[in-house]
């Protein structure tokens, strides 16, 4: 209403200003009169002082004839519905807990919530907090809340990086020079150990707010998702609390019963047009687009092309092209392109079956907790089959906690017993939950079908699920060349269970199945950006090593692109290499005719392939980079050239680091200490760059 106000106030005060001119402009005319003859008669003087009356009149007083409260009100709302202060919400909700995450693909906000819940149990009050939310500069009044305890979940991403949402808290930790005395905190870490920084940023927390004079109540928890993530916090949570307990003088209240977090509501009026159909944040934003996009506004991509890209074989490799024109998205080389699946239909429809429920009933799953700012688990009011088609986890196996929380539905006594077992910390129970669940890869549906009596109520079922996450490819295109167009490429999921079972990549079969024109409407895909450290060298004459077998080629079309878009215009550019792997040359060599040409125009300087299957020994890409270790020493050594990394970082990164850790020995005549002190020091420079997944 403010807006539409403003406007008409204007325009009609510049009409009304326009009428009186008019006004005044006709009465001055003069008829022809005497010269004798005043120039003004009474009436016009009488007149003419009416109207300059009333326009100084309407100047002084139209404000008060037109008042205009909705900005305060406005402003009002959005006081209510932002609120900064995280020690003002504790002391309001009788809370002594916070848990704060640092997440990138939710389960270190799972793991908060779960601490959060756990407090309860203790005696204590917890809040689960994202740290973009709220003035993280207030910690140092913590203490003024009594026996009040911070614990942090912090992921790393990336290269050691922060989570999107942790940014300006890491930012505001290494700036500023806070006093947190009194404050008493712990921090549990989730990473990767595959990766080169592994939990960097758990570390770094851990360490800055002991250096800011906080009191760490209990030592750093480190999970590792490469091992048993799940397993790792298990462990660390059931040492932790009766250090709490310990600590703070406090008795385990021995409440060890479930504890809803959201009551069900079900709607059977509710006007369609309020009522979410796969929306993440705004209602109706994918009928009514507008930028700026981003995780909670992806724009709908058209997709122009899907193309399998190998030849043979059993696999299904393909390149997609998403449509940004008109979006104003822009990406550089190197960027992530972010893309939210939904889950098979297959798969909805059958927990629909076997929990005999209509999942086309509309329902909204409401907070108990009124202060919290999560009102939802996701965005309400929705049926359950949107719930379960678009924002909800059902394919990856489910954490402990779900089992313990379902535990309670089961009516026969052994299933029962043996989800509780598995919930426990007993070395039994993780051995149970590591062979049935997590090696057997079964997801909620293959554990309710493989436990008949296990019939919880859907709408429980659907607050414990995890969130379903945006997945991330490296861009396979650069700007320069294709500015209205994004390229992905990929490799579809699919393989057989110990049980026989058949599972699917979520998002790689969702992409599979998107075509240009399907029955003459236009396939699109969510998306949105994710900026990466992941970059060409600033100066175009430095060469560079790029190392990416299979789909860790995807970032490596974008720079080859770019490279020969900066020779196009006149620009010096360094040598260009390509170490490049795949099965068989005949099956899977991705990008071949494009690479072939590449080469032939001089855009790519040196393409270095490596068929592992081609022949009886297996070739790998770090076997080519110690055949070719003069050159490569020579580009790195002396001609400052920029290494660059993609693809799985469980063996090859490792592997190809192993590879320039030897170069490094034998042509710089090297100890292995010294090898890899050159390596980090590249790393340090930006000159070793990895862009890796496990």
């Amino acid at each position: 209403m403010v807006a539409m106000v403003v406007p008409w106030t204007l325009e009609a005060e510049h009409g009304i200003a326009s009428a009186l001119l008019v006004t005044m402009a006709d009465s001055a005319q003069p008829e022809l009169m005497d010269e004798d003859e005043p120039f003004l008669s009474n009436l016009d003087i009488f007149l003419f002082s009416l109207i300059a009356g009333l326009i100084v009149y309407w100047l002084i007083f139209r404000k008060k004839v037109e008042p205009i409260p909705e900005f305060k009100k406005l402003e009002s709302v959005a006081q209510t519905t932002r609120e900064t202060s995280f020690i003002d919400k504790m002391k309001k909700t009788g809370k002594n807990i916070v848990v704060f995450y640092g997440s990138q693909t939710g389960t270190a906000e799972e793991f908060s919530n779960r601490l959060a819940k756990d407090a309860h149990r203790y005696g204590m009050k917890g809040m689960s907090a994202d740290p973009e939310e709220y003035d993280m500069s207030e910690l140092s009044r913590l203490p003024e809340i009594e026996n009040s305890l911070a614990i942090f979940c912090m992921a790393t991403y990336g290269e050691g990086d922060p989570t999107d949402n942790s940014q300006d808290f890491y930012d505001w930790l290494q700036e500023g020079d806070a006093d947190f005395t009194g404050v008493k905190y712990t921090v549990f870490a989730l990473g990767n150990k595959t990766y080169e920084h592994y939990n960097a940023m758990g570390k770094y927390v851990d360490q800055r707010l002991a250096e800011l004079g906080a009191q760490r109540i209990f030592d750093l928890g480190m999970g590792d998702d490469d091992g048993n993530l799940e397993e790792d916090f298990v462990s660390w949570r059931e040492q932790f609390w009766p250090a709490v307990c310990e600590h703070f003088g406090v008795e385990a209240t021995g409440e060890e019963s479930s504890i809803r977090q959201y009551e069900l509501k079900v709607h059977s009026d509710l006007n369609m047009n309020k009522i979410y159909t796969g929306e993440l944040g705004r209602l109706k934003s994918f009928e009514n687009q507008k930028p700026p996009f981003d995780s909670k506004n992806p724009f709908l991509a058209p997709v122009t092309v899907n193309r399998k890209l190998n030849k043979a074989g059993d696999r299904h490799l393909m390149h997609l092209e998403l449509d940004i024109t008109g979006s104003k998205i822009r990406y550089e080389s190197g960027d992530h392109v972010a893309v939210y699946p939904i889950n098979d239909s297959v798969i909805v429809n059958r927990i629909g079956e076997v929990l005999g429920v209509d999942l086309d009933t509309v329902i909204s799953l409401n907070n108990l907790d009124e202060e919290s700012n999560k009102k939802h688990p996701f965005p309400c009011p929705t049926t359950y089959r949107t719930a379960l088609t678009h924002y909800l986890d059902i394919t990856n196996p489910p954490r402990t906690n779900v089992l313990y929380e379902l535990a309670q539905y089961a009516t026969d006594p052994t299933e029962q017993e043996n989800m509780r077992k598995m919930a426990s910390s007993s070395p039994e129970g993780k051995a149970l939950y590591q062979s049935w669940v997590l090696d057997s890869c079964r997801n909620i549906l293959a554990i309710l079908e493989d436990f008949p009596s296990l019939r919880p109520p859907i709408d429980h079922l659907c607050e414990l699920l995890p969130r379903l996450q945006a997945r991330y490819y490296s861009i396979a295109s650069s700007s320069k060349v294709h500015p209205d167009s994004i390229h992905i490429c990929a490799v579809v999921v699919e393989y057989e269970t110990k049980t026989g079972r058949v599972n699917k990549g979520v998002a790689t079969n969702w992409l599979k199945s998107k075509m240009p024109t399907d029955n003459g409407h236009k396939a699109t895909v969510p998306m949105y950006i994710r900026k990466s450290q992941f970059r060409l060298p600033f100066k175009s004459s430095n060469p560079v090593i790029m190392v990416g077998p299979g789909t860790g080629i995807a970032p490596f079309m974008g720079f080859v692109q770019e490279r020969g878009w900066l020779k196009e215009q006149g620009k010096e550019v360094g040598e260009t290499v390509l170490y490049y792997g795949c099965r068989h040359k005949n099956e899977d060599f991705l990008y071949q005719e494009e690479l072939d040409e590449f080469e032939k125009t001089g855009v790519l300087t040196a393409l270095n392939v490596a068929f592992s299957r081609d022949q009886a020994d297996k070739v790998y890409v770090q076997h080519l980079l110690k055949k070719n270790k003069e050159a490569v020493w020579r580009l790195v050594h002396t001609d400052n050239a920029h290494i660059y990394i993609c693809g799985d970082a469980r063996n090859m990164a490792r592997d190809v680091q192993n590879a320039f850790y030897e170069i490094a020995e034998e042509l710089g005549g090297l100890s292995r200490a010294q090898a890899v002190d050159y390596i980090k020091k590249l790393m340090t420079k930006g000159r070793y760059s990895q862009d890796v997944w496990s």
